[in-house]
């Protein structure tokens, strides 16, 4: 992990088109905004995380759907 220190209105550059800055700092919370190309999803951890578990439900219950499917195909053959 790299760990840098900025200040506010300090930015660090990931790649050439995303750009995260330090907006301001307030106590124990910095606010920071980000640049991204609109074809990049950003997303706090916490949302990153919750989508990531949806989709793998969605891919067992993908799997389950196909599973019963077959069950159904069988029965009419």
């Amino acid at each position: 992990m790299l760990v840098l220190s900025r200040k506010k209105n300090e930015s660090i550059m990931i790649g050439s088109t995303i750009e995260i800055k330090v907006i301001a700092v307030e106590g124990d919370q910095v606010k920071i905004g980000i640049e991204a190309p609109r074809n990049l999803d950003v997303h706090r951890k916490e949302i990153f995380d919750a989508i990531q578990e949806e989709n793998r439900l969605a891919t067992l219950n993908q799997r389950d759907w196909g599973a019963l499917k077959q069950i159904f195909q069988n029965k009419t053959d």
